[in-house]
Protein backbone atom coordinates (compact mmCIF):
# COMPACT_ATOMS: atom_id res chain seq x y z
CA UNK A 1 0.00 0.00 0.00
CA UNK A 2 2.81 2.92 1.03
CA UNK A 3 4.44 1.97 -2.75
CA UNK A 4 1.70 2.65 -4.01
CA UNK A 5 1.02 5.62 -2.24
CA UNK A 6 4.22 6.58 -2.80
CA UNK A 7 3.97 6.47 -6.89
CA UNK A 8 1.20 8.23 -6.65
CA UNK A 9 2.45 10.88 -4.55
CA UNK A 10 5.76 10.99 -7.31
CA UNK A 11 2.84 10.96 -10.11
CA UNK A 12 1.26 14.17 -8.19
CA UNK A 13 4.50 15.75 -7.86
CA UNK A 14 5.64 15.10 -11.46
CA UNK A 15 2.45 16.64 -12.66
CA UNK A 16 2.72 19.39 -10.65
CA UNK A 17 6.31 20.42 -11.81
CA UNK A 18 5.19 20.48 -15.12
CA UNK A 19 2.14 22.88 -14.60
CA UNK A 20 4.04 25.09 -12.86
CA UNK A 21 4.70 28.46 -14.26
CA UNK A 22 2.99 27.56 -17.31
CA UNK A 23 -0.52 29.65 -16.85
CA UNK A 24 -1.04 32.17 -19.62
CA UNK A 25 -3.02 34.71 -20.63
CA UNK A 26 -2.85 33.73 -24.58
CA UNK A 27 -3.82 36.84 -26.85
CA UNK A 28 -5.76 38.52 -24.48
CA UNK A 29 -5.65 41.56 -22.84
CA UNK A 30 -4.24 41.70 -19.54
CA UNK A 31 -3.97 45.40 -19.04
CA UNK A 32 -6.80 46.88 -16.73
CA UNK A 33 -9.46 45.38 -14.21
CA UNK A 34 -10.09 42.14 -16.00
CA UNK A 35 -5.94 41.38 -16.79
CA UNK A 36 -5.23 42.05 -13.01
CA UNK A 37 -7.57 39.62 -11.82
CA UNK A 38 -6.29 37.46 -14.75
CA UNK A 39 -2.56 37.92 -13.05
CA UNK A 40 -4.07 37.50 -9.60
CA UNK A 41 -6.05 34.49 -10.18
CA UNK A 42 -2.97 33.10 -12.09
CA UNK A 43 -0.45 33.67 -9.11
CA UNK A 44 -2.96 32.28 -6.74
CA UNK A 45 -2.75 28.92 -8.88
CA UNK A 46 0.66 29.10 -8.87
CA UNK A 47 1.36 29.54 -5.61
CA UNK A 48 -1.36 26.64 -5.02
CA UNK A 49 0.63 23.84 -7.19
CA UNK A 50 4.03 24.86 -5.00
CA UNK A 51 2.15 24.35 -1.46
CA UNK A 52 0.98 20.60 -3.46
CA UNK A 53 4.66 20.23 -4.58
CA UNK A 54 6.34 21.14 -0.99
CA UNK A 55 3.47 19.07 0.26
CA UNK A 56 4.24 16.05 -1.68
CA UNK A 57 8.12 16.18 -1.40
CA UNK A 58 7.56 16.32 2.53
CA UNK A 59 5.43 13.28 2.01
CA UNK A 60 7.34 11.22 -0.49
CA UNK A 61 10.40 11.91 2.20
CA UNK A 62 8.46 10.46 4.75
CA UNK A 63 7.28 7.65 3.13
CA UNK A 64 11.11 7.20 1.63
CA UNK A 65 12.70 7.27 5.14
CA UNK A 66 10.04 4.42 6.87
CA UNK A 67 10.74 2.40 4.42
CA UNK A 68 14.12 2.19 4.25
CA UNK A 69 14.70 2.39 7.59
CA UNK A 70 15.60 -1.12 9.40
CA UNK A 71 16.42 -3.86 7.14
CA UNK A 72 16.92 -7.66 7.61
CA UNK A 73 20.72 -7.38 7.91
CA UNK A 74 19.80 -4.33 10.77
CA UNK A 75 17.77 -7.29 12.10
CA UNK A 76 20.16 -9.58 11.82
CA UNK A 77 23.02 -7.77 13.88
CA UNK A 78 21.28 -7.33 17.05
CA UNK A 79 19.77 -10.97 17.14
CA UNK A 80 22.36 -12.65 16.48
CA UNK A 81 23.72 -10.96 19.40
CA UNK A 82 21.03 -10.35 21.61
CA UNK A 83 20.27 -14.91 21.20
CA UNK A 84 23.68 -15.85 21.27
CA UNK A 85 25.33 -18.49 22.73
CA UNK A 86 27.30 -15.83 24.32
CA UNK A 87 24.69 -14.64 26.64
CA UNK A 88 23.42 -17.53 28.03
CA UNK A 89 19.92 -17.22 27.90
CA UNK A 90 19.95 -13.76 29.83
CA UNK A 91 18.73 -14.60 33.10
CA UNK A 92 18.23 -11.68 35.05
CA UNK A 93 21.29 -11.09 37.33
CA UNK A 94 23.39 -12.63 35.39
CA UNK A 95 26.57 -12.18 33.02
CA UNK A 96 25.14 -12.72 29.80
CA UNK A 97 22.18 -10.11 30.83
CA UNK A 98 24.99 -8.00 31.61
CA UNK A 99 26.52 -7.96 28.11
CA UNK A 100 23.08 -7.74 26.69
CA UNK A 101 22.34 -4.06 28.39
CA UNK A 102 25.77 -2.86 27.25
CA UNK A 103 25.07 -3.88 23.82
CA UNK A 104 21.48 -1.56 24.27
CA UNK A 105 23.07 1.33 25.47
CA UNK A 106 26.22 1.58 23.10
CA UNK A 107 22.78 1.34 20.51
CA UNK A 108 21.40 4.18 22.47
CA UNK A 109 24.24 6.40 22.96
CA UNK A 110 25.30 6.11 19.23
CA UNK A 111 21.66 7.20 18.23
CA UNK A 112 21.11 9.96 20.17
CA UNK A 113 18.92 8.75 22.79
CA UNK A 114 19.98 10.51 26.49
CA UNK A 115 19.74 8.08 29.79
CA UNK A 116 16.29 8.85 31.50
CA UNK A 117 18.08 8.73 34.77
CA UNK A 118 21.66 9.64 35.38
CA UNK A 119 22.50 6.61 33.78
CA UNK A 120 20.77 4.45 31.57
CA UNK A 121 21.11 1.27 34.00
CA UNK A 122 17.90 1.40 36.39
CA UNK A 123 18.58 -0.59 38.83
CA UNK A 124 15.64 -3.03 40.74
CA UNK A 125 14.64 -2.35 44.32
CA UNK A 126 12.89 -5.40 44.47
CA UNK A 127 14.77 -8.77 43.38
CA UNK A 128 17.26 -10.36 45.38
CA UNK A 129 20.07 -10.06 42.40
CA UNK A 130 21.58 -6.97 40.90
CA UNK A 131 19.18 -6.01 37.94
CA UNK A 132 18.37 -2.92 35.95
CA UNK A 133 16.71 -1.91 33.27
CA UNK A 134 17.88 -0.16 30.31
CA UNK A 135 16.20 3.50 29.95
CA UNK A 136 16.96 5.89 27.65
CA UNK A 137 14.49 9.00 26.69
CA UNK A 138 14.17 11.61 23.52
CA UNK A 139 12.67 14.60 24.56
CA UNK A 140 9.66 16.14 22.08
CA UNK A 141 9.80 18.83 20.26
CA UNK A 142 7.25 20.86 21.25
CA UNK A 143 7.12 23.29 24.26
CA UNK A 144 3.71 21.83 25.64
CA UNK A 145 3.46 18.16 24.21
CA UNK A 146 7.18 17.18 25.25
CA UNK A 147 5.66 17.25 28.62
CA UNK A 148 3.27 14.35 27.76
CA UNK A 149 5.30 11.07 27.26
CA UNK A 150 5.35 7.46 25.71
CA UNK A 151 6.74 4.82 27.03
CA UNK A 152 7.96 2.34 23.84
CA UNK A 153 9.31 -1.28 25.91
CA UNK A 154 9.92 -4.88 25.67
CA UNK A 155 11.73 -7.19 28.12
CA UNK A 156 15.34 -8.05 27.37
CA UNK A 157 15.62 -11.18 30.15
CA UNK A 158 14.82 -14.83 29.24
CA UNK A 159 15.22 -17.86 31.64
CA UNK A 160 19.18 -18.75 31.08
CA UNK A 161 19.84 -21.92 31.35
CA UNK A 162 17.80 -25.16 30.91
CA UNK A 163 17.38 -29.34 31.89
CA UNK A 164 19.72 -29.68 28.09
CA UNK A 165 18.08 -31.41 25.76
CA UNK A 166 20.11 -32.86 22.44
CA UNK A 167 23.28 -31.54 24.58
CA UNK A 168 21.79 -27.78 24.48
CA UNK A 169 21.12 -26.08 27.60
CA UNK A 170 20.96 -22.25 26.64
CA UNK A 171 17.43 -21.14 26.28
CA UNK A 172 18.68 -18.26 23.98
CA UNK A 173 15.29 -16.93 23.92
CA UNK A 174 15.28 -15.37 20.39
CA UNK A 175 11.61 -14.54 19.80
CA UNK A 176 11.04 -14.11 23.92
CA UNK A 177 12.22 -10.97 23.56
CA UNK A 178 14.92 -10.67 21.17
CA UNK A 179 12.66 -9.89 18.92
CA UNK A 180 10.62 -7.17 20.70
CA UNK A 181 14.17 -5.79 22.10
CA UNK A 182 15.14 -5.22 18.16
CA UNK A 183 11.89 -3.73 17.62
CA UNK A 184 12.72 -0.98 20.57
CA UNK A 185 16.07 -0.39 19.75
CA UNK A 186 15.20 0.32 15.97
CA UNK A 187 12.45 2.32 16.57
CA UNK A 188 14.81 4.33 19.09
CA UNK A 189 17.01 4.37 16.18
CA UNK A 190 14.91 6.47 13.94
CA UNK A 191 13.45 8.73 16.36
CA UNK A 192 16.74 9.36 17.77
CA UNK A 193 18.12 9.78 13.85
CA UNK A 194 15.06 11.94 12.59
CA UNK A 195 14.15 13.67 16.46
CA UNK A 196 10.40 13.37 14.66
CA UNK A 197 8.36 13.09 18.18
CA UNK A 198 6.69 16.15 19.81
CA UNK A 199 5.81 14.10 22.77
CA UNK A 200 8.43 12.79 24.80
CA UNK A 201 9.50 9.17 24.12
CA UNK A 202 10.83 6.98 27.18
CA UNK A 203 12.66 3.46 25.22
CA UNK A 204 12.52 1.26 28.40
CA UNK A 205 14.01 -2.08 27.72
CA UNK A 206 13.08 -4.65 31.01
CA UNK A 207 14.91 -6.98 32.85
CA UNK A 208 13.15 -9.73 35.09
CA UNK A 209 10.24 -9.93 32.83
CA UNK A 210 10.24 -13.89 33.90
CA UNK A 211 10.79 -13.46 36.98
CA UNK A 212 6.86 -11.64 37.43
CA UNK A 213 7.02 -8.56 35.72
CA UNK A 214 9.48 -7.23 38.48
CA UNK A 215 11.54 -4.61 36.11
CA UNK A 216 7.86 -3.02 34.68
CA UNK A 217 6.45 -2.62 38.07
CA UNK A 218 9.40 -1.07 39.76
CA UNK A 219 10.28 1.57 36.84
CA UNK A 220 6.53 2.64 36.91
CA UNK A 221 6.42 2.87 41.12
CA UNK A 222 9.73 5.13 40.27
CA UNK A 223 7.96 7.04 37.38
CA UNK A 224 4.54 7.44 39.11
CA UNK A 225 6.09 8.58 42.45
CA UNK A 226 7.90 11.33 40.37
CA UNK A 227 4.24 11.99 39.10
CA UNK A 228 5.49 11.50 35.24
CA UNK A 229 2.44 12.46 32.83
CA UNK A 230 2.15 9.27 30.62
CA UNK A 231 -0.24 8.84 28.01
CA UNK A 232 0.45 5.74 26.58
CA UNK A 233 2.71 2.90 27.09
CA UNK A 234 3.29 0.69 23.91
CA UNK A 235 5.01 -2.82 24.76
CA UNK A 236 6.57 -5.21 21.83
CA UNK A 237 6.58 -9.28 22.75
CA UNK A 238 7.40 -12.09 20.70
CA UNK A 239 7.36 -10.74 17.19
CA UNK A 240 10.22 -13.13 15.85
CA UNK A 241 7.82 -15.04 13.56
CA UNK A 242 4.62 -14.17 11.23
CA UNK A 243 0.72 -14.99 12.36
CA UNK A 244 -0.62 -18.01 10.31
CA UNK A 245 -3.80 -17.05 8.21
CA UNK A 246 -4.19 -13.51 8.99
CA UNK A 247 -5.49 -10.60 7.52
CA UNK A 248 -3.44 -8.19 10.15
CA UNK A 249 0.36 -8.57 11.24
CA UNK A 250 -0.05 -7.93 14.61
CA UNK A 251 -2.86 -8.31 17.15
CA UNK A 252 -2.96 -6.27 20.34
CA UNK A 253 -3.38 -7.65 24.20
CA UNK A 254 -6.17 -5.90 26.23
CA UNK A 255 -8.06 -5.28 22.48
CA UNK A 256 -11.55 -4.54 23.40
CA UNK A 257 -10.08 -2.34 26.37
CA UNK A 258 -8.93 0.69 24.29
CA UNK A 259 -9.20 2.43 21.06
CA UNK A 260 -5.54 1.67 20.16
CA UNK A 261 -5.77 -0.58 17.27
CA UNK A 262 -8.08 1.50 15.48
CA UNK A 263 -5.00 4.28 16.37
CA UNK A 264 -2.61 2.81 14.89
CA UNK A 265 -4.66 1.28 11.68
CA UNK A 266 -5.32 5.24 11.19
CA UNK A 267 -1.53 6.07 11.13
CA UNK A 268 -0.80 2.89 9.38
CA UNK A 269 -3.73 3.07 6.48
CA UNK A 270 -4.03 -0.34 6.58
CA UNK A 271 -5.69 -3.38 8.44
CA UNK A 272 -2.11 -3.66 11.02
CA UNK A 273 -3.45 -4.44 13.88
CA UNK A 274 -6.47 -6.99 14.88
CA UNK A 275 -8.23 -9.17 17.08
CA UNK A 276 -6.89 -12.42 18.36
CA UNK A 277 -9.41 -14.61 20.38
CA UNK A 278 -6.51 -17.07 22.37
CA UNK A 279 -5.23 -13.76 23.41
CA UNK A 280 -8.32 -12.77 25.95
CA UNK A 281 -8.73 -16.70 26.29
CA UNK A 282 -5.50 -16.61 28.02
CA UNK A 283 -5.44 -13.30 29.31
CA UNK A 284 -2.19 -12.21 27.93
CA UNK A 285 -3.41 -8.48 28.73
CA UNK A 286 -1.87 -9.59 31.91
CA UNK A 287 1.14 -11.21 31.32
CA UNK A 288 3.70 -9.20 29.94
CA UNK A 289 4.90 -5.55 31.17
CA UNK A 290 2.32 -3.68 29.94
CA UNK A 291 0.30 -4.49 32.62
CA UNK A 292 2.18 -2.77 36.30
CA UNK A 293 1.84 0.47 33.70
CA UNK A 294 -1.68 -0.55 33.52
CA UNK A 295 -2.36 -0.61 37.31
CA UNK A 296 -0.32 2.36 38.52
CA UNK A 297 -1.04 4.77 36.01
CA UNK A 298 -4.65 3.52 34.51
CA UNK A 299 -3.56 4.78 31.23
CA UNK A 300 -3.86 2.83 28.14
CA UNK A 301 -0.83 0.01 28.20
CA UNK A 302 -1.05 -2.75 25.73
CA UNK A 303 1.39 -5.24 23.77
CA UNK A 304 1.78 -5.61 20.17
CA UNK A 305 2.72 -9.54 19.57
CA UNK A 306 2.36 -11.62 16.99
CA UNK A 307 2.76 -15.11 18.65
CA UNK A 308 -0.94 -16.68 17.81
CA UNK A 309 0.05 -20.33 19.59
CA UNK A 310 0.15 -21.84 16.29
CA UNK A 311 3.14 -20.76 14.58
CA UNK A 312 6.09 -21.52 17.54
CA UNK A 313 6.40 -24.09 19.22
CA UNK A 314 9.62 -23.64 21.54
CA UNK A 315 8.52 -21.08 24.13
CA UNK A 316 10.76 -21.07 27.37
CA UNK A 317 12.83 -23.83 25.60
CA UNK A 318 15.71 -24.16 24.10
CA UNK A 319 14.66 -24.26 20.52
CA UNK A 320 14.25 -20.73 20.61
CA UNK A 321 16.88 -20.20 18.82
CA UNK A 322 17.74 -17.46 15.74
CA UNK A 323 17.23 -20.37 12.83
CA UNK A 324 13.61 -20.05 14.21
CA UNK A 325 13.12 -16.58 13.04
CA UNK A 326 11.71 -14.77 9.95
CA UNK A 327 14.36 -11.28 9.91
CA UNK A 328 12.28 -10.33 7.25
CA UNK A 329 8.84 -10.11 9.16
CA UNK A 330 10.66 -8.56 11.94
CA UNK A 331 11.81 -5.40 9.97
CA UNK A 332 8.68 -5.79 8.37
CA UNK A 333 6.73 -5.20 11.86
CA UNK A 334 9.38 -2.23 12.52
CA UNK A 335 9.08 -0.47 9.80
CA UNK A 336 4.95 -0.50 9.69
CA UNK A 337 5.07 0.33 13.52
CA UNK A 338 7.10 3.49 12.97
CA UNK A 339 4.24 5.83 11.86
CA UNK A 340 2.21 4.08 13.70
CA UNK A 341 4.59 5.50 16.89
CA UNK A 342 5.13 9.10 15.35
CA UNK A 343 1.13 9.70 14.90
CA UNK A 344 0.60 8.94 18.61
CA UNK A 345 3.75 10.98 19.44
CA UNK A 346 2.68 13.87 17.15
CA UNK A 347 -1.23 13.82 17.60
CA UNK A 348 -2.17 17.77 18.87
CA UNK A 349 -4.64 15.36 21.36
CA UNK A 350 -4.73 12.57 23.26
CA UNK A 351 -6.56 10.29 20.92
CA UNK A 352 -5.95 6.52 22.99
CA UNK A 353 -8.28 6.13 25.26
CA UNK A 354 -9.57 3.28 27.77
CA UNK A 355 -13.36 2.40 27.01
Amino acid sequence: MRHIVFLFCLGLLLSCGAGKGTTTTGSQDVSGPDGLKARVVAADENKARENVVEETIAATKVMARVMEHTTVQDVAKSMEFLASDELQGRDSGSEGIAKAAEFIINSFESNGVAPYFETYRDTLGNFDLPAFNVVGILEGSDPKLKKEFIIVGAHYDHIGLLTPENGDAIANGANDNASGTTTVMELAKYFGKEKANKRSIIFALFTAEEKGLMGAKHLANKLKAENLNLYAMLNFEMVGVPMVDKDYLLYLTGYELSNLAQVSNGYADENLVGFLPKAKEFNLFKRSDNYPFHEIFKVPSQTYCTFDFTNFDHYHKVGDENEEMDYAHIALVINKMIPVVEGIANAPVKEITYK
